[in-house]
């Protein structure tokens, strides 16, 4: 939820007596919205509460944002946590997976045939984290991952696929389908005795491996979709603002 949102329905939560606390992880946007009371965090968008793995972290930062409940000053208060994410340096140990390498030419074509190749070249990988970790956050779109691949690819190709699934539309399922792809390509990453940031990983997919490539590439290709839906997926969550190439 943004934070806009987010603070509109902190503030009508208040009015019913409900109090409450925001997590914060843009200040400036926070600073901007009011909620009446949040938290920033130094953290990494989509990590609100620290490094995954971490509870006793974690668990810092929530006691810090309860905390804030018991301030009298206000309206609006808004208080910064103390530490950084200890993920946030890098392990030189790491080396990412052997035969992910971004392709030369960028066109959909190659793109879409290289992200299908890589798939399986990471497949290894990804069993090993699996194992270690008991889990996986992928399967979001409920299909195997050289499906959500396939799909993706044949919209990089240009094409308008049908979605593969009952009550999602085509742009929900490739929402679903790329959040499964960059939650696999992360996984196969970061499996093994390394612990690789949050930036090492990131770098590694958006710069050096194919999905990176066509993900960046199909966004472009939607934003100019006549479907607004589309556009919409395509401007806010294919890519993190902070991987999306400047243009200036």
């Amino acid at each position: 939820m943004c934070t806009r949102a987010v603070s509109a329905l902190a503030h009508y939560l208040e009015e019913e007596g409900i109090a409450t606390v925001a997590i914060s992880l843009i200040r400036p946007q926070t600073e901007k919205t009011k909620p009446p009371r949040a938290l920033w965090v130094p953290f990494e968008l989509g990590r609100p509460f620290g490094p995954a793995n971490r509870p006793q972290f974690q668990k810092r930062v929530i006691l810090a944002a309860l905390q804030l409940l018991e301030q009298e000053h206000g309206p609006v208060v808004i208080e910064d946590f103390p530490d950084d994410d200890p993920r946030a340096q890098p392990d030189r140990s790491w080396h990412p997976p052997r035969g992910p390498i971004a392709p030369v030419d960028r066109s959909p074509e190659t793109l879409a045939a290289r992200l299908e190749a890589e798939i399986a070249l990471l497949r290894d990988a990804h069993e090993q984290w699996r194992a270690q970790h008991g889990r996986t956050t992928v399967g979001l779109c409920a299909l195997p991952i050289t499906e959500c691949a396939r799909y993706i690819a044949d919209w990089l190709r240009g094409h308008t696929p049908p979605s593969m699934r009952d009550g999602f539309s085509a742009p929900l399922m490739l929402r679903f389908a790329l959040d499964d792809l960059k939650a696999y390509y992360l996984e196969a990453a970061a499996a093994g005795a390394s612990k690789p940031s949050s930036q090492q990983l990131g770098d590694w997919l958006w710069n050096e491996t194919a999905a990176g490539a066509a993900i960046l590439a199909l966004r472009e290709a939607c934003l100019t979709s006549e479907d607004e839906r589309l556009r919409l997926i395509a401007g806010n969550f294919m890519v993190p603002a902070a991987r999306v190439p400047s243009t200036g």
